[in-house]
């Protein structure tokens, strides 16, 4: 049998020991930190206002002096979680249109993770968001929760295009104006020209008219002396 030297294994063990309980802190500070990061990473939306109107609509607490708030009309609670949904559908059109340029940067290493861990946050969000709106809308209205946000779609839809011919219009009445200006200046120009035109035609037959003139103080040409012919 050998005998196993125990005190000159010591220090090994020891430094594994050391090694392993270093890691194992180190590895549990990291994960807390990445915890702590991604719990105070900046939204990628701003704050939900339809949704928080919805459920201060549906929450609605009495004032002072009443036992009981105030019924809320069942049309109400329904117009403002279709507007909710609204809401919804312009951020996820904003997911998605984002989505393919986030990827794009992150794979040139343009953006940091931070920025990627955000995005991933707002995907996750919108999920469950689009889930509670189906559920309370079957709650307003059963099977009403398969058909809202096709209903939210249009809507959102007609709202973009009408703020798409709002601009249209805006520019056309800044862009009417400015070939009113335009042809005004044009006319002004072209009148000033046919002006200098008509300064210059009328000098120029001036000019012409004075080289044709003959002075009636300068006798006429005499026709040439005969010559004398024949004898004396």
């Amino acid at each position: 049998m050998f005998d196993i030297d125990w005190m000159s294994l010591a220090l090994p063990f020891a430094y594994i020991s050391v090694l392993g309980g270093s890691l194992f802190t180190f590895s549990t500070i990291y994960r807390k930190r990445k915890a702590t990061q991604s719990a105070n990473l900046e939204p990628w939306f701003p704050p939900h206002l339809q949704r928080n109107i919805y459920l201060s609509l549906l929450h609605l607490e009495p004032e002072a002096g009443q036992e009981k708030a105030p019924k809320v009309p069942d049309s109400v609670i329904r117009a403002a979680l279709l507007r909710r949904a609204v809401e919804d559908i312009r951020r996820i059109i904003q997911i998605r249109t984002s989505k393919a340029a986030l990827n794009t940067l992150l794979q040139r290493g343009s953006v940091g993770d931070d920025l990627n861990q955000r995005f991933l946050r707002a995907e996750k969000e919108i999920e469950e968001e689009l889930r509670d709106v189906v559920s309370e809308a079957n709650a307003l209205a059963p099977g009403w929760g398969q058909v809202i946000f096709q209903s939210a779609n249009e809507i959102a839809a007609n709202t973009a295009l009408r703020s798409r011919l709002e601009e249209i219009e805006a520019k056309t009445e800044s862009e009417k104006q400015w070939w009113e200006k335009r042809r005004e200046t044009i006319q002004k120009d072209f009148m000033k020209e046919l002006d200098e035109d008509a300064t210059k035609d009328s000098t120029k037959g001036a000019s012409d008219d004075d080289g044709v003139l003959v002075d009636a103080t300068t006798p006429a040409s005499t026709p040439g002396k005969k010559k004398k012919g024949g004898k004396k």
